[in-house]
């Protein structure tokens, strides 16, 4: 257990100076619980990064004196939360709590879905190298922020999305240009959805999604079909049909978002149970239902009342109208 404390403290580390940007002038609060064997490895290794923070052991019972410690930090200064599950505080979500105070968040959430091997694999996750993650992502989003078609190849299929995209959305540890400092790590992704859902034809391989019990499992790659932004998968394990069946109950399953994920330690072969974590491997996923936070189209809820589920597509290839980006689980631009 000494050995991943000791890596990940280092890609801590790196988080912490290159991409959160914290300085030993700013004050820092970790909140954190001890509900499972990550947590702790995480604990640990901030501890170590971090020796003046204060450290809060999470008790829902004393929210109150929690908020109190909060208010009292300064804009830029740094909340991180280390979560087997997921914080709240009241009925809201305490990050969104701690960005509407202008503070630097690192969240880390879910870790008690991890398991064996997984373990280690969620700490290499969290290595952080901007001349990796920077260069690509910004290359990304400026050429679908300009394309006027995408085609996503999978062994024996065809997947053409016929329409320009919405403006293109970054995770890569860039705040520059952003609000907020921060946010869920891992990190790693380029998304965006078409302009016009219904442009969007052709079939699929999905190899990987998450089960009514929110875990992500790697199946048999199956083929999907999507026609005018609908899908359908005749050939699917049952376990996806029951996830079909639970969208079809608010809406027809629209395919919305198109992400682009870059973290080199997940893909197929290397799963990690959360999809908060795994939507960030290296290839493609897409979101199924009509729900999208971020996205928002007449007549689509952003929030309540709709489905947002990612699936995970086995990727041979991918164009950027004429441009080939992604090759052989591989980035090349």
């Amino acid at each position: 257990m000494q050995a991943l404390i000791d890596k990940a403290t280092t890609h801590i580390g790196d988080i912490l100076l290159h991409a959160i940007e914290f300085s030993d002038e700013g004050k820092a609060i970790v909140i954190y619980d001890k509900d499972s064997p990550l947590a702790e490895v995480l604990t640990s290794a901030y501890k170590t990064n971090i020796p003046e923070g204060e450290f809060i052991l999470f008790d829902e019972s004393l929210q109150g004196d929690l908020l109190r410690k909060i208010e009292v930090l300064d804009s830029g200064d740094l909340v991180i939360l280390v979560q087997t599950t997921s914080f709240r505080l009241n009925e809201f979500r305490l990050r969104i709590e701690l960005f509407k105070r202008g503070l630097k968040t690192i969240e880390h959430v879910h870790l008690g879905r991890f398991e064996g091997d997984q373990f280690e694999r969620y700490v290499d996750t969290l290595a952080y190298d901007p001349v990796y993650y920077r260069p690509v992502g910004h290359t990304l989003k400026s050429l679908v922020d300009d394309c006027k078609k995408i085609t996503i190849t999978c062994p024996d299929t065809t997947l053409v999305y016929d329409s320009p995209f919405e403006t293109t959305r970054l995770n890569i540890g860039d705040y520059s240009q952003m609000k907020n400092v921060g946010g869920t790590f891992p990190i790693g992704e380029v998304f965006s959805e078409p302009t016009d859902l219904k442009k969007v034809n052709g079939e699929l391989k999905i190899f990987a999604f998450p089960g009514l019990d929110h875990v992500v499992r790697e199946y048999e790659a199956f083929k999907a079909i999507i026609q005018d932004g609908i899908l359908s998968a005749p050939e699917a394990p049952s376990a996806f049909k029951e996830i079909l069946d639970l969208i079809e109950q608010r809406s027809p399953v629209y395919v919305r978002e198109l992400g682009l994920g870059l973290n080199p330690a997940m893909g197929k072969g290397q799963i990690i149970n959360d999809v908060t974590a795994f939507e960030r491997m290296r290839g493609v996923h897409l979101s199924l239902g009509s729900k999208h936070s971020i996205f928002k189209k007449p007549g689509f809820p952003s929030k309540a009342g709709g489905y947002h589920i990612d699936i995970f597509l086995d990727v041979d290839q991918v164009r950027i109208d004429d441009t080939l980006v992604f090759d052989n689980w591989r980035y090349i631009v």
